[in-house]
Parts: structure tokens; sequence; C-alpha cells
């Protein structure tokens, strides 16, 4: 079996988190690279051996195969370029490049094929857009979507491990009764919800409620979805909730039938039993690879209406898995 020179640039913690993820990927890997643009030095083991994170230099990308962009958004566009002018094919997830018309933007249980069109470069969606459209696809398909209103509840990890760290700082000074000063959010985040994720453009939604749009009419090929978000940020740590509502073209089967729709498709796993409070929490789903689904119920005020309940892993499948997903099918397909 043919194996593969990868490099992973961003040691930050989805970076760390596709390490993990591909220690146990089906992604032969004969060398890695860790990369950084600072900070470097940390060892880091993969596969039963210790790598060292480096410092990204001229000429580091030469002679591989495959590079995982973990870093943030200017780092992306300055270096993924150039790893794909050194002649190795980026999977990229930040927003960089994820608009560009020649740049296949993929979820591999929705739009595989659209890997296979690469020309050096793959970008990962938005974590929001990713576990949102996993249990859409398999409706899309059969019943076609034409309106999708969209509420998110955002965790913390989502902005990066100082977040995290404020959360909790946060969450012990106000029950110390402590002064409570916000440092990476405009407002305090514990106990509290924000209803603004990224900067507000001119028609009110945020750049991150915008991408969900924009990344869904993407995907799916079909500029004709209508897509309302809001998003919103929640003192969670981990895993990102969201609060879908669908209307269709085509009727809807009865709830039942909806289920194992969604239980049959690939990535999902329908945990709908209200009568036993059984749904998916952010704290049951954190570590998993899974988008979960629940709450699964009619919307009687349209014809062809539906909510439900969705949780996912924001690091994991809304981020790390996804982009490593990409690479196991780009290795089994041979699109490298």
């Amino acid at each position: 079996m043919k194996e593969y020179r990868v490099a992973i640039v961003g040691m930050g913690a989805v970076g760390r988190e596709m390490v993990k993820i591909l220690e146990k990927s089906a992604v032969p890997v004969s060398d890695l690279k860790l990369l950084v643009r600072r900070n470097d030095g940390d060892t880091i083991s993969f596969r039963g051996k210790d790598y060292v994170v480096k410092r990204v230099t001229p000429g580091c990308f030469k002679d591989l195969d495959l590079v995982l962009m973990a870093a943030g958004g200017d780092a992306a566009t300055e270096l993924a370029p150039i790893a794909q002018k050194e002649g190795a094919v980026v999977i990229d997830n930040s927003s960089a490049f994820r608009m560009e018309p020649n740049v296949p933007l993929v979820i591999p249980e929705v739009n595989p094929e659209a890997a296979g069109e690469h020309k050096g470069l793959i970008a990962n969606p938005n974590c929001s857009t990713t576990q949102m459209l996993v249990p859409l696809k398999p409706l899309h398909d059969l019943f076609k979507i034409k309106r999708i209103v969209v509420s998110t509840y955002q965790a913390v990890s989502g902005t990066g491990k100082k977040a995290l760290d404020e959360l909790k700082k946060q969450a012990e000074d106000y029950l110390a009764s402590k002064v409570v000063e916000p440092q990476i959010y405009p407002h305090q985040i514990a106990f509290n919800i924000l209803p603004h994720i990224d900067s507000f453009l001119e028609n009110g939604y945020t750049k991150e409620e915008m991408k969900m749009v924009n990344e869904t009419q993407k995907i799916f090929g079909d500029e004709d979805i209508q897509v309302s978000p809001t998003a919103a940020r929640v003192p969670v740590f981990n895993c990102h909730s969201e609060s879908i509502n669908i209307e269709t073209e085509k009727p809807l089967p009865e709830v039942a039938e909806i289920k194992k729709i969604l239980a049959q498709a690939p990535g999902i796993v329908v945990v709908d039993d209200v009568q036993n409070n059984e749904y998916p929490l952010a704290l049951n789903c954190t570590g998993t690879d899974k988008v979960y689904v629940g709450r699964i119920r009619k919307d009687f005020t349209v014809t062809n209406g539906l909510n439900f309940w969705v949780v996912a892993d924001n690091l994991r499948k809304g981020a790390a898995l996804n982009a490593v997903q990409i690479a196991e099918l780009l290795v089994a397909k041979n699109w490298l």
C-alpha cells in the first residue's frame, strides 16, 4: 500500500485534534511534519513515534503529499498557496478559500464527489454548517429543501483555548462574588448567552451566519435554498447545538419514517425518546465523531415543515475529523 508524507500546520486545539484523529485513521503515513509559525519545540506522539513541532521555513512543504491546514485564516492565506505550489494537496480548515469557485468545499457524507475536482486545494466548511448539512443531506435528496431557519448554540471551544480559560475563570469569579471581566468576548459569557459570533454585516447578520448561508448553497449546489441563521455563543465548553427548521417542496412522511431515514444515513445517530428525556446533549457528545439528531417533529405551521435538534463535537466533526475524512476519501479514491 502506498504511504503518504503528511504535514499538519497549526498546533492549536484543532491541530492537536487532527493529530489524534489522523493517528487512528485509514491514511497510511510514512512521515509526519508538525508545523507552526511560532511557539515551536513541543513533542507530540504519533503512531508510536515522537515528533518535534517545528517552525514553517522556506521549502518545508516540498516532498509532501498532503497538508492539513489547522492554522488561522491569515496563516492559511499565506501558506496554503505555497504548499500547493510546492506539490502538496492542501485541506484547509479556515474560511480563507471556502467560497472560491475553483476550490471544492467538502463534507464527505454530503458531497464526496466534489473532492475529486480539486486542483490542489480543498476547503473544510464552517463547523456549524457541517453539522447542519449532514442530517439535511438525506432529507434534501428525498424531499428537496427550499428553506432553512437555524439557530446555533455554539460552545466556546470554537474560539480557542483562551475562551475556554475565560469561561472557567468567569464562572469561578461569578460564584465567588468577584468582578467578572470579559477579555475574549464583548460581554460576560459565564451564565450568559451572546447572540453574536464574528462581526456584524450591513444586512444585520454576522459573518458566522452568512457563512452558513453561502456554504449551504455551494455544498448543495443550489442557490435557491433560502437559509436564515442566528448564531449564538453559549457558556458550554465543547460541542455545538443547533435548532433547525426546514420547509420542503415535496410532502414529508410521518416522523417515524423520517427517523429511519436519518438513522440509516452516514454519520448520523438518532437520539429521540422524549418520553424518557432522551435527546442529544453537548455533555454526551463531546469527544465523539457522529452528528446526533433528536426532538424530530413536524412543524404544524406550514405544509411541509420539520423541526429537529442537532449536536456535534465542533472540534472533531466540525473541524479536525472532517478534514481527516477528506484525506481518507482522497486516499481511497486515489485522488491525491
